[in-house]
């Protein structure tokens, strides 16, 4: 039972007593008042009521923690657990002082989430299995202990798992892996015991630990810091409930390298969601669900297919950054300026351009003229399973914008550089993972030589391109 719901017994009991008291005061009053009054039984039948009354209370409150098991539980989870193993209880060390871990109901559905077809496929069986629990047991499927979420930053891995939490209607319960890192020792392994005893208080519910890696890094084994004891209280703690137990552990992470063995074994985290950067369709969806119920003139499909590499964030951001610009113009519906003025500001920040000198803007259209006739590449990036040809094509659409300019201004410019940074991560995935290539340096050296090629043989058509953009102020 839950520490309200004692303190709750605590005071009807006290209640009771209490009118009880006051009602035996009145009838004794009464008796020595007008005693001449009082003629048949009826006077003892009531005095003996009262009496049979606090009795009662007082056994009721004797024998509460008894009475307990006979009595219907509010979850119909709950319920279905007991049927199936009436005897199996987890039980958690909870701490006496104050709680810093909040427990919130979701109101996000998986309706509310676009683009994620295939996540919301894996993730509504546990959505059902919380719902529909006996439809399961009955056959002894066992609900996954965990589910951990892969994929890179801002494609809604938060928003999922709150979806799961809010289909399900069972209580959310959300912690950054940095929150459980502390500088003294024992509070973090502390913070994860006091999790998990609340989660299971209010069971059937959903535990969400975002980037993960700050607390589940591979153990180097010599040292015992704070981090690894917390990462050994989390792995305790999943070891003690069974997969038909209420409690899903959901947890993401960008770098799933990093992660200790003993998190990915068999038994914690059972279930893996690869998540990736939404394809063409996929934005167009997720820009649907974000204008529902507001007007524009611009072709959707279109701003899908110009918003390459956007995750969903981005482009939550974009609609926000139009709707603002519309406002500003007093205009109802979004257009087409709209659009590109917020795309100018998700991508290169609401200050640029006043700043931009007109060669920074011949600078830039150069880059997205190559980029825009490098496009046939960019699809490769949305594949899961991909061949070192379609991962070099990647590199060769990350870096073409920088090396364009390069290449038609004759000297390097500091451009593109979060897309730089992209090509050199998949290039070290390409060598450390999966052991396609010996060398990242050497490897985009050669890209870019070939790239330095293709560009000036196609230096007519990119500069077609590039004053086709100019002249639609696409540039910005």
């Amino acid at each position: 039972m839950l520490p309200n719901s004692d303190n709750n017994n605590k005071k009807n009991f006290k209640m009771m007593v209490i009118s009880s008291s006051i009602l035996l005061a009145l009838f004794i009053y009464t008796m020595f008042k007008s005693s001449s009054s009082i003629e048949g039984s009826s006077y003892y039948i009531g005095m003996v009521f009262l009496f049979a009354l606090m009795l009662f209370a007082f056994g009721l409150n004797y024998f509460r923690e008894k009475l307990k098991k006979y009595l219907p539980k509010n979850s119909s989870f709950q319920e279905a657990m007991n049927e199936v193993k009436p005897e199996q209880t987890v039980k958690y060390a909870q701490d006496n002082s104050s709680s810093v871990v909040e427990v919130t109901k979701s109101d996000i559905k998986f309706r509310d989430v676009a683009g994620i077809e295939n996540t919301k496929a894996e993730l509504s069986e546990i959505v059902d299995f919380l719902n529909n629990p006996k439809k399961y047991l009955k056959y002894g499927v066992k609900l996954p202990k965990g589910v951990l979420l892969v994929g890179p930053p801002g494609v809604g891995k938060t928003l999922i798992a709150r979806a799961v939490a809010g289909e399900a209607n069972v209580p959310f319960f959300y912690q950054s892996g940095a929150s459980f890192v502390h500088i003294y020792v024992g509070m973090g392994a502390k913070k994860v015991r006091e999790l998990f005893a609340k989660a299971k208080s209010v069971a059937p519910s959903v535990i969400f630990i975002d980037e993960i890696d700050a607390i589940g890094k591979k153990r180097t084994g010599q040292n015992n810091d704070e981090r690894e004891s917390t990462l050994n209280e989390l792995l305790t703690c999943m070891d003690g409930f069974d997969g038909d137990n209420s409690v899903v552990v959901i947890a993401a992470t960008n770098k799933i390298e990093v992660l200790d063995d003993a998190l990915l074994r068999a038994g914690r985290f059972d279930r893996r969601v690869f998540l990736k950067l939404p394809s063409t369709k996929d934005r167009e969806d997720i820009l649907k669900l974000y204008l529902k119920g507001k007007k524009y003139s611009f072709d959707l499909a279109n701003l899908a297919h110009q918003t390459v590499g956007f995750n969903s964030s981005a482009l939550a951001t974009l609609v926000n950054e139009s709707l603002l610009n519309m406002i500003k113009r007093g205009d109802t519906s979004i257009t087409d300026e709209d659009i590109m003025s917020a795309k100018q500001k998700v991508e290169y920040g609401s200050n640029e351009q006043k700043f931009l000198t007109d060669e920074e803007l011949e600078i830039l259209a150069i880059s997205k003229a190559v980029k825009k006739f490098m496009s046939s590449y960019q699809e490769n990036i949305n594949k899961t399973i991909k061949s070192k040809s379609e991962m070099t094509d990647i590199i060769k659409y990350y870096l073409c914008g920088s090396i364009g300019v390069e290449t038609i201004k004759k000297e390097p410019y500091n451009i593109d550089d979060m897309d730089i940074a992209k090509a050199y991560q998949l290039a070290l995935l390409m060598k450390e993972q999966y052991k396609m290539i010996a060398d990242v340096d050497s490897f985009i050296s050669a890209i870019k030589i070939d790239l330095k090629e293709e560009i000036s043989n196609h230096y007519d058509e990119i500069m077609d391109i590039k004053a086709k953009l100019e002249a639609s102020g696409e540039v910005l």
